[in-house]
């Protein structure tokens, strides 16, 4: 198809049509049989050409330009016209170039949808932009690049002008969209009108942005907003030059304002809930010539209804409170940044200071209300320090770990609340709830509560995560090494509900050995799962972690691990599991990372279990879970028949013996020993087992003489009563240790005897004895599924002396 493009000399238009930057030349515009690769139109000329090509679009571009003098002749102000007509369908841009007096002024007016500013290098959906330049002299200022359906209607500008309009070549616009009125001088820049209708966020720059707004200029922008709209500004982005004289600023005219014109340096919060229209100013200074810096700005306009609680009001009073900070933000904060083009929600803490995040500190009472449609978008996150320097103060007080009712009273969702514990060295951290207790969040055993606390222990080099828990659980208390972090987290609106039964307390505790210590109670209907802290990274090398379990006297713990080994190879040190009863001559039980775990056992006391790591020869770190349940203790029928019957034995045995102190108390003679010496005192099969000699060894002693009365005269006192030294057996009354079982230095460990490869006991020696010993095998309770690899107490005979000792012990 061929093209004829008729230019009057009138118009003062130039047509080019080039090829496309960084495109082959293999199409071509043939004119009167020659083909080129550019054709150039001026003014007066009639030329008709076609393409060698039958998609030129993609290879060509064309521009058409007018020049327009507003100072030697009269402008053709109104609507500007898209001219010529039947123009290819290319990629094409109209400029218009406005040569005008800086005495005066232009006003270039949109017809609606008005246009919309974006930032350099960002595109328009349907690929149609303006840009507006304004010349003076011989400076060019670029005022922006404008998109179709916005709220900038009028741009007015001091000299002339160079407008361009960019239409891709699909395009079927048939109108430029604005036209070019004359006004007066408007002594600045620019201004930039903006009609905001209903609810709406704009985003504005300053001219040549992200480049320097040009020095000592002055620019407004004007804000048309129906009276009974909200609007608020926010700075985004912002940088300032390097002023000799003046000082950057901008100003605003807010009609009604007693104090016209406001101003404010760009650091400052900028206002916000403006009742109506309002205008912004934009003032530079005379620059450092050696070092001028740049001045930018882009910043929002926010227009809102006014809310229907406008003017109400919540009271925070944080007079009461110390070094804590509660901050009120949008969802998602500080990480995710809110697009501009959301609905914004505004926190403000007196009529005119309003921002979309607001912190408020410990100290004071703040009056604050909300302009925001929908507050379930607002979150809250508040951070609370405590800390000791001298244990001898801070020991004897509990402080509360709850969530003020300043917080919880407001009409917004609390996100975390963070509890940052100080503690110096020798000075541990003692978390407690005494209540509710707490449940270690397992996969096992999660936790499904509307919150939730993270404990992290940190040193200046480490962090060591302690775990999540959550109320409701069998942990009554935590004991930590080092300075804590413990975060509180809600999951939905049922906080505010659980938020009154808090019981979370915390205080500072003495210097403790291990890096934790839980305290656990079980509850008696529920299987309690327990796990290793910095769950499932594991344990960092060489740490120490205890729990102490406590066991109703009416009830049995059964415990049991969650697999068989530890799963570690050790490289330097030992990892081991230490299990121990909290009792008199209780045994330990102890495993070692190259040998199975025990298997489930029964505990009858309170008892300890601890976990000790070793440093791993690879990556992978120990991980221990493992499991406590409770029963009622199981009396054995067994049991009460033998109990009964031995009663019954012992009464029948002590009446006898009454019979029988009677009837020799009778007899005139006396039975007394009778010494025969011609009877062998030697065990049978056991001969040489006396080495002394038969009048040495005191052998024919009799270990028991029956009746007191043969030579009771010896024993009389002046008084008659019999009175035998004895010794007293006074039974310990002291504490027993609440310390848990601690395994040997990793450098000085040694393996530790088990039943499992124990020797038998060496047969018996020939010994001394001075009275006569009688052999008692020592009974051991079996269970099902028991571990029988425990640590020995030692030899299982004794003298008839010790075996009433220990029944003394018993009682």
């Amino acid at each position: 198809a061929s093209f004829t493009i008729p230019l009057r000399t009138v118009d003062n238009i130039t047509v080019t049509i080039k090829l496309r930057p960084g495109v082959s030349p293999s199409c071509q515009i043939r004119v009167k049989n020659f083909n080129r690769s550019e054709l150039k139109i001026k003014p007066g000329e009639n030329v008709t050409f076609t393409f060698t090509c039958s998609t030129p679009e993609k290879y060509f571009i064309m521009e058409i330009r007018k020049n327009i003098d507003c100072v030697s002749g009269p402008c053709p102000f109104g609507d500007v016209h898209l001219y010529p007509v039947g123009l290819p369908r290319l990629n094409r841009t109209f400029i218009w170039d406005v040569k005008a007096s800086t005495k005066a002024g232009l006003e270039l007016k949109f017809s609606s949808p008005w246009l919309r500013q974006i930032e350099p290098g960002e595109t328009c959906p349907d690929f149609i932009s303006y840009n507006i330049n304004s010349c003076i002299d011989t400076a060019t200022v670029n005022i922006g690049t404008f998109c179709r359906n916005g709220s900038v209607s009028r741009v007015k500008l001091l000299g002339g002008v160079v407008l361009s309009l960019h239409l891709p070549w699909d395009s079927s616009l048939t109108t430029s969209g604005f036209n070019i009125a004359n006004r007066a001088s408007i002594k600045r820049l620019c201004i930039i009108e903006s009609i905001l209708k209903g609810e709406s966020s704009i985003t504005l720059m300053s001219p040549n942005y992200p480049l320097g707004f040009p020095e000592d200029e002055l620019m407004t922008w004007q804000f048309v907003v129906p009276s009974n709209m909200r609007a608020s500004v926010f700075f985004h982005n912002y940088s300032l030059s390097n002023c000799e004289r003046k000082e950057e600023r901008v100003e605003y005219y807010i009609p009604g304002s007693l104090s016209n014109p406001e101003v404010f340096k760009l650091s400052d919060n900028q206002p916000a809930n403006i009742a109506g229209s309002f205008n912004l100013s934009l003032q530079g200074c005379d620059q450092d010539a050696q070092n001028p810096g740049i001045l930018r700005l882009l910043f929002q306009v926010v227009v809102q209804h006014p809310q229907v609680d406008e003017n109400v009001t919540h009271l925070v009073d944080l007079s009461k409170e110390w070094n804590m900070t509660v901050t009120i933000h949008f969802e998602g904060w500080p990480s995710r940044i809110p697009l501009m083009s959301e609905p914004i929600c505004l926190i403000c803490k007196d009529p005119r200071t309003c921002d979309r995040v607001l912190t408020l500190v410990s100290g004071a009472i703040y009056k604050i209300s909300f302009l925001c449609k929908d507050l379930s978008r607002l979150r809250i996150t508040a951070e609370k320090g405590i800390s000791c320097v001298d244990l001898r103060w801070c020991q004897r007080k509990i402080y509360s770990l709850s969530v003020p009712k300043a917080i919880t009273q407001l009409p917004i969702r609390l996100h975390k609340f963070i509890w940052k514990l100080l503690a110096p060295d020798l000075i541990n951290i003692e978390i407690t709830s005494p209540s509710l207790k707490l449940q270690q969040h397992v996969p096992e055993q999660r936790c499904n509560t509307s919150y939730s606390y993270s404990i992290v222990s940190a040193t200046p080099e480490t962090e060591f995560h302690v775990g999540v828990f959550c109320p409701g659980g069998s942990i009554e208390k935590i004991q930590m090494r080092n300075n804590i972090t413990i975060s509180l987290k809600t999951f939905g609106k049922g906080f505010l509900n659980e938020s009154n039964h808090q019981d979370l307390k915390m205080s500072f505790v003495p210097h403790i050995k291990d890096e934790c210590i839980f305290t656990v109670s079980p509850n008696p209907k529920a299987k309690v799962y327990l796990q290793t802290p910095n769950w499932p990274y594991g344990l960092p090398p060489y740490v120490s972690i205890s729990w102490y379990v406590i066991v109703p006297s009416k009830q049995v713990a059964r415990l049991g691990f969650s697999k068989d080994r530890m799963g570690i190879a050790c490289e330097t040190g030992r990892a081991y599991v230490n299990i121990k009863e909290e009792t008199l001559g209780a045994e330990e039980t102890v495993r070692r990372e190259d040998e199975l775990l025990p298997k489930p056992r029964n505990m009858y006391h309170d008892f300890w279990v601890n976990i000790s790591n070793c440093k791993p020869v690879d990556k992978t770190q120990l991980t221990l879970q493992f499991w406590v349940t409770l029963a009622d203790k199981q009396i054995d029928l067994g049991v009460i028949l033998a109990v009964v019957a031995g009663a019954g034995v012992l009464m029948a045995i002590g009446v006898t013996v009454c019979c029988v102190k009677k009837k020799k108390k009778k007899s005139q003679n006396p039975m007394v020993g009778v010494y025969n010496p011609n009877v062998n005192t030697q065990m049978p099969g056991k001969q040489g087992l006396f080495t002394k000699g038969r009048k040495k060894n005191e052998s024919h002693v009799y270990a028991v003489i029956d009746d007191a009365m043969v030579y009771g005269h010896l024993l009389k006192e002046s008084n008659g009563s019999v009175a035998p030294e004895v010794d007293v057996y006074r039974p310990f009354d002291g504490p027993i240790g609440s310390l848990p079982p601690s395994p040997p230095p990793f450098s000085f460990r040694k393996d530790i005897k088990r039943s499992s490869n124990t020797e038998e006991p060496p047969p018996l020696t020939e010994t001394d004895h001075d009275t006569y010993t009688f052999a008692h095998q020592k009974s051991e309770q079996s269970e099902d599924n028991g571990d029988t690899t425990e640590k020995s107490n030692g030899d299982t005979s004794m003298s008839l002396l010790e075996n009433k000792e220990q029944d003394s012990l018993v009682e």
